[in-house]
């Protein structure tokens, strides 16, 4: 269980607060990875992925790594996959490897939007699972996920706010 000071703690905080329900309960209701543990939350992923027929989500930071892992192995080729795309990561839309990018997400059919602002966390909705990611400067540091109710709805919620500010690609 993450500690006051850790990556998990701080994740699991934010998102209390954002789901407007207490933190404490929440460790009943939500399960986080943080780096460091076995399997850690970017091994998680591509699993958390595969489990939901169709995937919207905001992400807020381009991870070459983490991506190819999830689309490589996360089999989320079956279901809609609808991803926005904010703050660093949208920046590599327009950068030098802008094309290789959207040429990768149009050949595995995701929905691709650009949104000119940012995100402090990744907010997928999987299926009927909220998955939240926190970044740090080495990359995915805490994972979180949950089916309770006011979680799912502040992440659909979310999902929705910045899908309909951004543009398609």
């Amino acid at each position: 269980m993450a500690n006051a000071d850790t990556p998990g703690a701080a994740l699991r905080r934010l998102v209390a607060e954002a789901a407007g329900v207490d933190a404490d309960a929440l460790r009943d209701d939500a399960e986080i990875a943080e780096r460091g543990d076995d399997p850690g939350p970017a091994a998680r992923l591509p699993a958390l992925a595969g489990a939901g027929g169709s995937i919207v989500g905001v992400v807020p930071r381009a991870d070459p790594g983490l991506a190819r892992q999830l689309l490589n192995d996360g089999e989320v080729t079956s279901g809609t996959l609808r991803l926005v795309l904010t703050g660093g990561a949208e920046a590599r839309l327009t950068g030098a490897s802008a094309p290789l990018l959207r040429s990768v997400l149009a050949e595995r059919g995701v929905e691709t939007y650009r949104h000119d602002g940012d995100s402090p966390v990744a907010v997928f909705l999987v299926g009927d699972r909220a998955v939240v990611g926190l970044f740090d400067e080495r990359g995915l540091a805490a994972l979180l996920w949950s089916d309770a109710p006011p979680v799912r709805e502040w992440a659909a919620a979310t999902c929705r706010r910045y899908l309909s500010a951004a543009d398609p690609v």
